[in-house]
């Protein structure tokens, strides 16, 4: 008869306990994880958490792996949510400031969200290395963390903001473009950062990530560039911004690095 655990307790509460008879079947419902070998009996399998459909522990290192995996990208998606939020909130007070007029409209709100949207979906396709170690949520670290890089972007596009209004005297209607695009692209910029728990380019992301990045700013330059549903800029002026949110990218993955040591984020 094969138990891999049959009682590993922590705090006094079952962790993780694998069986295949029906006498394993009320530890298996009360473990966080109970796991039913392949030759299980039927309850065993119902009361568990995990069922292994071959023999052998194969399955369950994938498991781990498999979950494993799964942090890092949501661990991604909760880090980039954390800092386009704050980011996006201040930036549109900063902007009213600044200009003392919105600087996106609905129709740029809607064509951010979207191109926003499509990035972070094609995220969970992407490359990920699993942690050696058991990956435990901190939320607060990872809020403290994810605040730190949100304010980094911040003080990036209300630069890019302010230099197209004093630097470059763009009327309204072209500061809501350059916002757009500033917003765009330097949520490009945050999404490569934080994918990594290392320097951002450690790592080949997935050919779906690279492709949604293509398509998302090249929609939003050939928008901004012909006058569509916004102002015309300046080519030149949408490349400025391009090649100034991939500086930025290497100036935030600074930031995380330090963040992500100091909160042991990852």
């Amino acid at each position: 008869k094969f138990l891999l655990v049959k009682a590993l307790q922590k705090g006094g509460h079952i962790v993780g306990v694998g069986g295949d008879g029906a006498n394993d079947a009320p530890a298996l419902r009360q473990a966080q994880m109970g796991i039913a070998v392949s030759t299980a009996t039927d309850v065993a399998k119902s009361a568990a958490g995990i069922v292994l459909t071959e023999p052998g522990l194969g399955g369950v290192v994938a498991a781990v792996t498999e979950g494993r995996t799964t942090f890092q990208r949501i661990l991604t998606y909760t880090l980039r949510s954390i800092t386009h939020k704050i980011n996006q909130v201040l930036f549109l007070a900063a902007g009213l400031v600044l200009t003392g007029h919105a600087v996106l409209t609905p129709t740029l709100m809607v064509l951010m969200m979207v191109t926003g949207d499509f990035l972070a979906m094609s995220s969970s396709t992407d490359n990920v290395r699993p942690s050696p170690k058991p990956s435990i949520w901190h939320i607060r670290n990872i809020t403290l963390a994810g605040t730190a890089m949100g304010a980094a972007d911040l003080l990036f596009c209300v630069a890019c903001l302010a230099a197209g209004k004093f630097a470059l005297a763009l009327d309204i209607a072209e500061l809501q473009t350059l916002a757009v695009v500033t917003l765009v692209f330097s949520g490009q910029a945050v999404l490569y950062v934080v994918r990594e728990r290392d320097h951002f380019w450690s790592s080949v992301p997935s050919r779906w990530l690279l492709a949604s990045s293509v398509i998302d700013t090249g929609i939003v330059a050939v928008l901004a560039a012909g006058g569509i549903v916004m102002h015309a800029l300046p080519l030149a002026i949408i490349a400025g911004l391009f090649f100034a949110a991939c500086t930025f990218a290497f100036v935030l993955d600074i930031v995380k690095l330090a963040m992500f040591r100091r909160f042991a984020v990852g």
